[in-house]
This record gives C-alpha cells, sequence and structure tokens, in this order.
C-alpha cells in the first residue's frame, strides 16, 4: 500500500525487519537496479470466512422459532431457497451475504491470549475509497491509520486483527450508493441531508445487521479488545453485547479526514457515533458542506 510506503519513509512505521520489512529493491526496464525507494511489505496472516449459519442455533438466540426464521429467510430472499421450507432436516444455511477477510498483524496465537494488547477494526467494504481512493468518505484513511496502529501494537509485542466484510454501501450494494452519491451532489451536499439522502433512496439508513457480527471474534478466540479503531455506535454495542469488552476506542484522526468527508463524519458524530473530541447537534449540521456538482469536472 502506497499509503504504508509514505508512512515508512516519514518515520511513523518502524521497519523492525519482523513485522515490517524493505521490499527488494526495484528495477528498470532494461533490468538495470533503478534508485526508486522500492517501499516496505509486511508480514500479515489471512483467513477467508464464508458464514454457515446453523439455523436453530441463529433462532434461539434471536427469540424466535425456527420455522419463523425458515419463513422470513424464504421470504426476504424471494423464494430462492425453497429448501428452507420443504427440507426441515437441513439445518444449515449459507447466507447470500458476502463473506469476509480477516488480517492478522503479530503472532495469531496472541488473539486468545488475553495478556496481549489487541487492536481491532472491524471495516465495511468501500469499493469507491477503499480501492479507487474517493474522497467522498473516510473509508480508506480509516483503513489505513488502523492497519497501521495494528502493525505497531504487533511490533510493542501485541496482536491486530482487521476484519475486512463484504457489507458495501452499508449493505445496500454499490449501485444504491452511488445512486446517494448523485442525490447529494446534484442536490446540496450538507451534513444534514446526509442521512436522508440514503433514506430518499433505499428507504432505509442502514442495511447492515451486526447482531452476527461478533461471531468471527468469538470464532478467533477473542475475548477483550484493548483498543478499537472505529466510531461504529451498533459496531461497538453488537460486540460489547456479546461478552466482549472493549477497553478504548479511537475515532479517526482529523488530519486525515478528507474535506469533501467532513459531511459524513459530522452527520455520524450528530447521530451518535463515537468522537473523542467534538459534539455536534443537528443544528450544526447546516454548517457543514460538500463539494457541488457544478464545483467537480465531468
Amino acid at each position: 500500500m502506497s499509503e504504508l510506503d509514505e508512512s515508512a519513509r516519514r518515520g511513523d512505521l518502524v521497519v523492525d525487519g519482523n513485522v515490517v520489512m524493505k521490499s527488494r529493491p526495484l528495477r528498470n526496464e532494461d533490468g538495470s537496479p533503478s534508485e526508486a525507494e522500492p517501499g516496505i511489505e509486511v508480514a500479515v496472516s489471512k483467513a477467508a470466512v464464508e458464514p454457515v449459519w446453523y439455523l436453530p442455533g441463529v433462532a434461539e438466540r434471536f427469540g424466535i422459532s425456527e420455522s419463523l426464521l425458515r419463513r422470513a429467510l424464504f421470504e426476504d430472499t424471494g423464494g430462492m431457497y425453497p429448501e428452507l421450507i420443504t427440507r426441515p432436516d437441513i439445518k444449515v444455511f449459507l447466507p447470500p451475504i458476502g463473506g469476509l477477510t480477516v488480517y492478522i498483524f503479530g503472532n495469531p496465537a496472541f488473539m486468545y491470549d488475553s495478556s496481549k494488547i489487541l487492536t481491532l477494526r472491524v471495516h465495511d467494504e468501500c469499493n469507491g475509497s477503499d480501492v479507487f481512493g474517493s474522497d467522498i468518505c473516510t473509508c480508506k484513511p480509516y483503513l489505513v491509520y488502523a492497519i497501521e496502529e495494528c502493525i505497531r501494537t504487533a511490533q510493542q509485542g501485541g496482536v491486530g486483527v482487521v476484519v475486512y466484510f463484504r457489507k458495501e454501501g452499508r449493505a445496500l450494494g454499490e449501485v444504491t450508493k452511488y445512486l446517494v452519491y448523485n442525490l447529494r451532489k446534484r442536490g446540496g451536499d450538507s451534513a444534514d441531508k446526509y442521512f436522508k439522502s440514503t433514506e430518499l433512496i433505499a428507504g432505509v439508513k442502514d442495511m447492515r445487521f451486526q447482531a452476527l457480527m461478533p461471531d468471527v471474534l468469538h470464532w478467533l478466540g477473542i475475548t477483550k479488545v484493548d483498543n478499537m479503531i472505529s466510531m461504529s455506535d451498533m459496531k461497538y454495542d453488537a460486540i460489547v453485547k456479546s461478552g466482549i469488552p472493549i477497553l478504548k476506542r479511537y475515532d479517526i484522526p482529523d488530519h486525515l479526514i478528507p474535506p469533501d468527508s467532513r459531511v459524513e463524519i459530522d452527520a455520524k458524530i450528530a447521530a451518535g457515533y463515537f468522537s473523542s473530541t467534538k459534539k455536534l447537534t443537528e443544528a450544526d449540521l447546516v454548517k457543514t458542506v460538500g463539494r457541488t456538482w457544478e464545483e467537480t469536472e465531468h
């Protein structure tokens, strides 16, 4: 990641030869050694996970009957899975919700060693920012910041964990997300209209269901989180209610917030997201505005 290379050049990340290493020297097109800075590499363990629901257990957790859960899943998936109704003997279900990837910085065994410091970010996919660098949201800056904190934790003898969920556009999908962006930029992009814009397009503010999100943390053996790199109240509440205490929370440092994503951050803080420094009310939000459609070259 170029952002990590830049952090190493500034000295914000230390090349220790264990967690962070210098990349191999680059070569020019003719094969000769290049004088360009090669950047760094980071040692990381990865685990790809596909969710599988044990229906009797899920129903018990939600306090409903298994038959009601099966009927709800059948109807909400447009009847794509008739076995939910016709095969009650099949007790597991592979939900069409996308998988997740776990990135572990440091010794994976430290995840279930409560004497070790653990830093965590639960990140929901944002293709526009994470991959293509859109500055309308803080997704990539927050992800990079979390990775750097995970690296530092590993270098100090702990372990860092990033769980990357495929929940694009608050689980509404990328098409819906870009329709919302289009509405925001054409209709006046201000923080007081941030969530309202999503509701006008999708009918809801957020389709993410966080109740089962902490399951992967329990599966990994995590029993406490020392540092959570997240402002989300929904993620925090879900993890704590599942029995995993969180000792400290970190919001994104102000200098990492792109100017156009101030609309998103201020709207979220006013809605109850965690902030260590800033307090906002609904009345404050009209003052926070983003770029207009006319200010962007098309």
